[in-house]
């Protein structure tokens, strides 16, 4: 399939871009419902740090004309994905945001398959665990086992983490076949190029320790407390790309060095969790 170059100069493929599309490029596309992908962006525009937001706010964060915003906020609280507070004059996420979540959770047997093998690697470990997917830039927690009960930044199903200040960032990526993972990196360089210089390193040296040993590592890079390690998980054709990674808090990781040791628990663990969906780990699918 041919490929087209967008306006902020990177390459988008119709069958690999899996959200790597800022709305405003393909507004030449006429398969393209520009509508849609606002209303979305819109949606997006709310964070734990930003729970409620007035449409001035959404104006700014999303760079949308505040005519075009109220018109979005006032369509999608008419469908129950926004509520307004008519006080603060604001809206919040509606619950028509999590019904939309729970298929999707529902429908990934690996959660179920994975649930009692991260239990037991927690138990085992002291560690936190947690199995994450990509969404654009951020990796997307869809389980975890809480184990290290000092990590005071709550792993949850649905919290995220950034993709490459975060060990289980970097598996996703390094992991990735060569074109999705060229796309990643183009567009992490794009969107913003003073984060990746500065994290480019972190990524150069995940990329030789993952080819040489198997894993990825962030000692305090997405915070200087925590400390984790991370492997891709192969999943059948079709399947999101997932990753697992082990947590601590680096005071009871021997300053994170302690964490190396947890190494072999992980990749174990996530050789069950390839055995338990049917996967020949001799013959990669």
């Amino acid at each position: 399939m041919a490929q087209t170059e967008t306006s902020k100069h990177y390459k988008v493929s119709a069958i690999t871009l899996r959200g790597l599309v800022n709305p405003h490029d393909p507004s030449a596309d006429r398969q393209f419902s520009m509508n849609l992908a606002r209303g979305i962006e819109v949606l997006r525009a709310f964070t734990p740090g930003n729970p409620i937001l007035g449409n001035h706010e959404l104006s700014s964060i999303t760079g949308l004309p505040k005519p075009t915003i109220s018109r979005l906020t006032y369509t999608l609280s008419l469908l129950g994905y926004l509520n307004h507070d008519s006080h603060l004059r604001k809206y919040r996420l509606g619950a028509g945001v999590l019904a939309l979540g729970h298929p999707l959770l529902a429908s990934m047997r690996v959660r179920q398959l994975a649930k009692p093998i991260m239990a037991s690697l927690a138990a085992a470990t002291g560690c936190s665990v947690n199995l994450g997917v990509r969404d654009r830039d951020t990796v997307v927690y869809i389980d975890s086992v809480r184990a290290d009960t000092a990590n005071q930044y709550l792993p949850d199903i649905g919290s995220s983490r950034p993709l490459l200040l975060s060990s289980i960032g970097r598996a996703l990526i390094v992991s990735s076949p060569p074109e999705l993972r060229t796309e990643i990196i183009n567009y992490l360089k794009v969107l913003d190029p003073n984060a990746f210089r500065t994290a480019q390193a972190l990524l150069s040296d995940d990329q030789k320790r993952f080819s040489n040993e198997g894993y990825c590592y962030s000692r305090g890079d997405w915070h200087p407390e925590v400390h984790a390690i991370a492997v891709p998980i192969r999943c059948p054709r079709g399947e999101l790309p997932i990753a697992m990674n082990c947590t601590r808090i680096a005071i009871h990781a021997d300053g994170g060095d302690g964490l190396r040791r947890v190494v072999p628990f992980l990749k174990d663990a996530a050789h069950q969790l390839e055995i338990s969906q049917g996967l020949d780990t001799a013959h990669p699918m």
